[in-house]
């Protein structure tokens, strides 16, 4: 017996436990359903947030058309909402930052500077027109109570209108989060009508702060897709660049923040950043000496927040529940809600203009008819309703439906006043009037889908002016962070003790290779054959007996390296032109075959695929009849880095030395002067120089009057700020100047043709005098110049053609001399050769022909 009352009272206790993992499970699940439905996600129908929709519920009941303290909007507000008034603020201010549905009146802070806004007693709001045209109508709201049961708040607000979209949206919840970008109310509008027409649509962010876009990846708003963001840059001189628009997302001290930490780090080279924002955003950037600024614009998108990545996540609820959606779906949507909510005010219309056809109608009979004399006699309530029943019996058929006793009762209800001066003819308009616009409610009925595009036509018309796009669309290139960078250290190689680096003690056997920066890939040969591409280091072990290292540029398609090597298993000596496009960072690669005993003999890298003369000598005490002979790289098919080469010779080689610089076996290539910092490039940068191959020069005209021939590597720097003209060398183009001699202290004109061909020297074509002074110098084949000089006290302008004026004559020859004592200016008037007649120096070319873009400084 008791046995059996104890299991009883075990099974009692049991049937009463509740476990806590399933407490916290249900808990939990409540939690995150609360939090995504009622906090972090917008729902599709209104696209707003609860404490959005309850914000602008609150600012309509307060709405009589003036501005309203947001610390009123707030205490409003949490009649609605059951979260704190910091929350509610935030998400006030948030709105009307968005400048679509409230107006503002005060300090809202700025989205671009991140500056906050003044506290809610101090600032003040009201709804926009157009937030009151497309957000609000209590006839198609459906209701609920509010979280205590005194008032009642909109489910959804009947928005007519994409708005978000239009607005945009951010949220994280639990174990979910949503990114939807704002997008242009134009661009949604047009979009809107073409859904409706059946027509493909395509949509873009539009962002607020204004900057450069490129939505290639856009992927619909959906997660994986990539919208990458750039600020506005322009470059006012050489030394200076002005951000004018930023990236969204990004404000102007966080970017100027990155742009000091990137200079910090020597990724970018500046002096000074000044933040001038006032009205417009203005971020000066003051560049440091010998800096480019078309390179720093490129640094500054590869290393600061001037460019930017957002990856949007569109997810909304839908019927309770959240749902991931594309902006475009979500846009067909929002149409089709939009074409829904429309019907059902029209057909609201429909039933207020019967109730008021049918009523004016029973009141014309009622009084035209003086049924109201028949009630005088009748002596109670029923028999009142029912003598105006009976008079109005005859007119029944033609009513929409029955007449009830309430219909009745308002015909009691007219005062005698109104039935004195009761006027047929105004009764008989008002019918009329109300049965035409009846008429016009029921054809838009029919055509809803007509009547939908007519809506958002007007709204575009009295909208759409203060909604132009603030981002400008563009496709942006890939700019490789190595190629940018600023040349912040040296690279330092070890060549006995396989060390390399940019922090290497300067002491016995360590050798200074050339300028690179802390992200740069370096290629390393050793003699054995063997070479690997890593990442640059302070001190870095890549293996003893170090052939040859360098910067590793990615995609540089012109460098060559050309290598001579014995394979260590036959003998044979190979010889091989290669190029690495392509690599495994710290994965050995090998230059031989890879046998034992293989070793380099002969290597070289060149930038524009030189292809030199080599001699080979080969033992003495082999069998060859030819001990000594020469050999042409040019001979040799360039080919990949994984190519064993041709055989060179089968004898054994006792050395191979260089007998003649080589020139490029590449096409021509096209190269630029970037005239802030004097360098070469072959990225657009600056002044189009033309194509380059073989034996092609250039020719740099300095300010003291000195002329000098280059190659065409991009290493190449010149002193820029004494260069007053660069071009491609085209020896047939005589050079034409005006300049000043201080032994006859005369101006001349002169032309003449370079016959020097020494390179990398600098002549002086005028006289060596210190105030000698060049003041024009041109290379276009009939070059037009205005003189300016001075005839007692009057300025005088001549023009001169100087091919007509001088003859072409030796370079160091003075010129034919001008008649006037003091020239004070020289520019040039005619207009430069065609720039797509540049070719290759070494064309035979007519004389009255160019070949190059004519380049001219005044000074």
């Amino acid at each position: 017996m008791e046995n059996e009352q104890s299991t009883n009272n075990s099974e009692h206790r049991d049937s009463n436990v509740v476990h806590i993992d399933g407490m916290y499970q249900n808990w939990f699940l409540d939690y995150a359903s609360y939090v995504i439905l009622e906090r972090a996600v917008p729902s599709i129908y209104d696209g707003l947030k609860p404490v959005q929709r309850r914000i602008l519920h609150a600012m309509k009941e307060l709405d009589d058309g003036r501005f309203n303290k947001v610390a009123n909007i707030i205490g409003s507000t949490m009649q609605f909402h059951p979260h704190g008034d910091a929350s509610i603020g935030d998400a006030i201010v948030n709105l009307g930052q968005k400048e679509l549905l409230i107006e503002t009146q005060g300090n809202w802070g700025d989205i671009r500077t991140g500056d906050s806004a003044a506290a809610a007693r101090y600032i003040e709001a009201r709804l926009s027109k157009f937030a009151l045209e497309v957000v609000f109508n209590p006839k198609t709201t459906d209701w609920q109570l509010s979280y205590d049961g005194r008032k009642r708040e909109p489910i959804n607000l009947p928005v007519k209108f994409p708005l978000l979209l239009a607005q945009g949206v951010e949220g994280i919840a639990v174990g979910l989060a949503t990114k939807i970008m704002p997008h242009n109310v134009k661009e949604l509008i047009k979009a809107s009508i073409d859904i409706l027409k059946d027509k493909k649509i395509q949509l873009v962010p539009d962002f607020p702060t204004g900057g450069l876009a490129d939505c290639s990846n856009y992927n619909n708003g959906l997660k994986g897709g990539k919208i990458r963001l750039r600020a506005k840059i322009e470059s006012s001189d050489n030394k200076t660049l002005l951000i004018k628009e930023i990236p969204y997302t990004c404000t102007t001290s966080s970017l100027i923040d990155s742009v000091i930490k990137a200079n910090d780090q020597g990724k970018i080279k500046i002096k000074k950043v000044v933040d001038n924002t006032a009205r417009d955003v203005e971020i000066e950037i003051q560049l440091a000496s010998g800096q480019s600024p078309d390179v720093t614009i490129a640094a500054l998108y590869a290393f600061t927040d001037c460019e930017v990545s957002i990856s949007p996540n569109s997810c909304v609820i839908v019927d309770e529940k959240p749902v991931f959606l594309g902006v475009e779906e979500i846009l067909k949507n929002d149409t089709e809600h939009t074409v829904n909510l429309l019907e059902t005010e029209l057909k609201i219309r429909e039933g207020e203009l019967q109730e008021k056809i049918l009523f004016s109608s029973l009141e014309k009979i009622f009084i035209e008819n003086r049924i109201y004399r028949d009630i005088e006699e009748c002596e109670t309530w029923e028999s009142v309703i029912e003598t105006i029943d009976r008079g109005l019996d005859p007119y029944k058929p033609s009513f929409y439906r029955e007449i009830t006793e309430d219909d009745i009762t308002r015909l009691t209800e007219i005062k005698i006043k109104r039935i004195s001066k009761f006027d047929a003819f105004k009764a008989d308009e008002l019918l009329s009037s109300l049965l035409e616009e009846l008429e016009l409610v029921r054809y838009n009925l029919s055509n809803i889908i007509e009547y939908t595009i007519d809506y958002f036509i007007n709204l575009l018309k009295k909208y759409g002016k203060d909604h132009e796009r603030c981002t400008e669309l563009s496709t942006f290139d890939t700019i490789l962070a190595s190629k940018v960078a600023a040349n912040n250290a040296k690279l330092y190689v070890n060549k006995k003790e396989g060390f390399i680096g940019y922090n290497l003690k300067k002491e016995e056997g360590v050798e200074e290779v050339m300028d690179c920066s802390d992200i740069d890939d370096i290629i390393v040969y050793r003699s054995t054959g063997e070479y690997q591409i890593t990442k640059i280091g302070e001190k870095k072990f890549v293996g003893k007996g170090i052939l040859h290292a360098e910067v590793y540029v990615k995609g540089d398609e012109r460098k060559v390296f050309n290598a001579i090597y014995l394979d260590g298993a036959t003998g044979v000596t190979r010889v091989k032109r290669f190029q690495v496009s392509s690599f495994t960072r710290d994965k050995v690669y090998n230059v031989t075959k890879g046998t034992p005993k293989s070793k380099v003999l002969y290597f070289t890298s060149n930038p524009n695929g030189e292809a030199e003369v080599v001699g080979v000598s080969l033992s003495p005490n082999c069998s060859a009849k030819v001990k000594s002979f020469e050999y042409d790289f040019a001979d040799l098919e360039i080919k990949g880095r994984t190519s064993q080469g041709n055989i060179l010779t089968k004898y054994p080689v006792r050395r191979v030395t260089l007998k003649r610089e080589g020139i490029s076996t590449l096409p021509a290539i096209d190269l630029w002067y970037d005239e802030a910092v004097g360098l070469l490039n072959k990225d657009s940068n600056g002044k189009y120089l033309g194509k380059f191959k073989d034996e092609d020069r250039i020719i740099v005209f300095y300010e003291d009057g000195e002329y000098e021939l280059t190659n065409y590597e991009v290493i190449h720097r010149y002193d820029a700020k004494r260069v007053v003209l660069i071009e491609k060398f085209l020896p047939y183009k005589a050079i034409s100047a005006v300049h000043y001699d201080t032994n006859h202290r005369q101006y001349y004109i002169k032309r003449f043709h370079v016959e020097t061909s020494t390179m990398n020297k600098r002549f002086k074509f005028i006289n060596e005098a210190n105030a000698s002074r060049l003041l024009l110098v041109t290379t276009q084949l009939s070059p037009e110049v205005e003189l300016t000089y001075t005839d007692g006290r009057q300025r005088v302008r001549k023009h001169v053609n100087l091919k007509e004026f001088v003859e072409v004559k030796g370079w160091k020859a003075l010129g034919n001399k001008l008649p006037y004592d003091k020239v004070t200016d020289a520019k040039i008037t005619s207009e430069d050769d065609p720039v797509d007649q540049i070719v290759s120096g070494d064309e035979k070319k007519d004389d009255n022909k160019d070949d190059g873009r004519d380049s001219l400084r005044m000074f």
